[in-house]
């Protein structure tokens, strides 16, 4: 057996080292655009038709040389999430969305959040597209535009209507 071959177990055929090495290429290809989950790259190189032995093999290569590392890939987009001003709920299904669900990742997730003030990432958010609301010259109108807005950005109802007493 070579060493790009794995031990047959049932009745799959051995990887080829073409099959692998066009697999890996196209693996390379997608994380040099941005880091990907071991679930998003499965499934990406399985839209490719690669077979699902060679698939394995291949995330399991990227995953050793530290090319996809799914806890780094979460924080980062937890990072990248709160920047862009989406709330805790939009966040968690983002991350179920990539397939990142790994033991860690609530316990990443957690670290992150404590740092994240939800209430001034909405307040921010809402500042951000002042305008937008301004334009409606009905208060309750308003109120529900500004709800539907944060709702809708993954903010938990307490965050919103606390916001909305404050300011509006």
């Amino acid at each position: 057996m070579t060493s790009t071959q794995r031990p047959e177990s049932s009745d799959r055929p051995p990887v080829s080292e073409p099959d692998y090495q066009k697999a890996l290429n196209a693996a390379l290809r997608l994380l040099t655009r941005r880091d990907h989950s071991k679930y998003e790259l499965a499934r990406k190189l399985k839209q490719r038709g690669i077979q699902p032995e060679v698939i394995d093999k291949v995330v399991l290569a990227c995953e050793e040389f530290d090319y996809i590392n799914d806890e780094r890939t979460a924080r980062l987009l937890i990072g990248q999430l709160i920047r862009k001003g989406y709330g805790i709920k939009h966040i968690r299904n983002e991350l179920k969305m990539k397939g990142l669900r790994g033991r860690r990742i609530p316990e990443i997730l957690a670290e992150s959040m404590s740092e994240y003030n939800e209430r001034e990432g909405a307040e921010r958010i809402v500042q951000k597209h002042a305008k937008k609301f301004e334009r409606e010259s009905d208060p309750q109108k308003r109120k529900e535009k500004v709800y539907r807005f944060l709702y809708a950005r993954g903010f938990s109802k307490e965050v919103i209507l606390e916001l909305l007493r404050e300011f509006l």
